[in-house]
């Protein structure tokens, strides 16, 4: 279902208004105290107004409380799941852009942290310094439509140095019953949540950590579910009967098997690469065909091209364009958590206990949700000709496209100077 431009409302605080008092009727039922609501309401405001730092005491302040506690005590001891305010969300984001057609993300992020004592932390690879750091690393899958994209899961990246310290364990709150379980294990459970649930994609794509992962591609193609994965150059493909590496198959391409196509739109133009697709040995499911697709930047002089490896399961019948467009949605993600960070304080939290990351990282979900239907839906004003000095602040007003968002989240609160009404 896509979202449909508002036509009702006389100001854009008015759509504010009535978005938010839509999305706070939705997770009431989250909270059994009313007390808890109107706090976990407070927060959200807090996260998509313009306080600078989104911790504890900004947040507080920005709510009118004189101390932090009030924040605190949501996210560390008041009784509510996180897990069903999850639901909620996907089931929001369902509502608002559900598309057949969507597509699926799988990406991990890192939050930085010095000590020892924030739940998951360690010294270990993030890619979002680019280098191994103390931090945590949490797994997220994205929803992305013609309509607009953003996170609809979540999962906290428990390394085997907790895992194995149950004591440590007990300290962050970390429940008993959770054990170690790899990245592409944590994808796995969010995508079976998210295709349970009725969110419903056309493609499931990610990055070398989960596509190299064949559970994860067995798991996919049972639920005939169509992805397009990023692999190693080291990963083994069966093709006319023989297992192969997929870089020594590239390595046979002939000129005439490359087609120069975009992968989307950048902010320079159209992301052009070539593009070479191999069909591999059929799967079991009737209907259905495993293909190598070949990703080769496009280059001048002696600089070598870069070449990357995407292993795809899809309907027979599925051309080389349809691969690439799907593979060329994964920088929604990014941008995910370029917004989530810089727009709604998703790495701002001050919390050291497992069920207190949890509670941050979706109550920041739902905002940045809220974000990307509150910017489809925005009216864009539009100064009237004629207009005496008087009523010049008076602004003509109609709604943006759906499938459009052409502006940042940055832009668009910076726009909208979006403090909540």
């Amino acid at each position: 279902m896509k979202v449909e431009a508002p036509s009702s409302f006389s100001s854009p605080e008015e759509l504010w208004t009535s978005l938010f008092d839509s999305i706070g009727e939705r997770i009431g039922p989250c909270f059994a105290r009313s007390e808890t609501r109107e706090r976990a309401k407070a927060y959200l405001r807090g996260l998509l107004s313009p306080v600078e730092r989104k911790n504890g005491w900004q947040l507080a302040e920005e709510a009118g409380f004189s101390t932090p506690y009030a924040m605190q005590y949501l996210l560390n001891r008041a009784v509510w799941e996180s897990d069903q305010l999850r639901d909620q969300l996907q089931a929001y984001v369902r509502q608002m852009i559900g598309d057949p057609n969507g597509v699926y993300v799988l990406d991990e992020t890192g939050f930085l942290k010095k000590g020892k004592k924030s739940v998951g932390v360690q010294r270990q690879y993030s890619g979002t310094a680019g280098r191994v750091e103390n931090c945590q690393i949490g797994v997220f899958l994205a929803y992305a439509t013609e309509a607009g994209h953003t996170l609809v899961d979540r999962e906290l990246y428990l390394p085997k140095s907790w895992t194995h310290d149950r004591e440590r364990c007990r300290e962050a709150d970390v429940p008993e019953e959770v054990g170690f379980a790899t990245k592409p294990q944590l994808a796995a459970r969010m995508l079976w949540r998210a295709l349970d649930a009725g969110l419903c994609a056309k493609w499931v794509t990610g990055d070398c950590v989960y596509g190299s992962n064949r559970p994860v591609r067995t798991g996919l193609e049972e639920r005939l579910q169509a992805y397009a994965l990023a692999v190693k150059c080291s990963e083994k493909v069966e093709v006319l009967g023989s297992c192969k590496r997929v870089d020594r198959i590239a390595d046979g391409l002939s000129p005439d098997q490359w087609q120069r196509l975009s992968a989307g739109s950048g902010s320079k133009g159209p992301r052009l690469f070539d593009w070479a697709c191999i069909e591999l040995d059929k799967p079991e499911q009737q209907g259905w065909q495993r293909s190598l697709v070949v990703r080769r930047s496009v280059v001048s002089g002696e600089k070598p091209a870069d070449l990357a490896y995407v292993l795809v399961f899809a309907p027979c019948g599925t051309t080389l364009a349809e691969m690439v467009a799907a593979i060329g949605t994964r920088w929604t993600v990014e941008q995910c958590f370029e917004e989530g960070k810089g727009e709604v304080g998703l790495d701002q939290y001050e919390v050291r206990s497992w069920q207190g990351w949890y509670r941050h990282i979706t109550l920041c979900m739902l905002a940045h949700a809220f974000l990307m239907v509150l910017r489809i839906q925005s009216q864009v004003q539009m100064p009237q000709t004629g207009e005496n000095e008087e009523n010049e602040e008076k602004k003509r007003w109609r709604p943006s496209q759906p499938h459009f968002p052409s502006q940042s989240l940055g832009a668009f609160k910076g726009m909208r100077g979006l403090a909540c009404p």
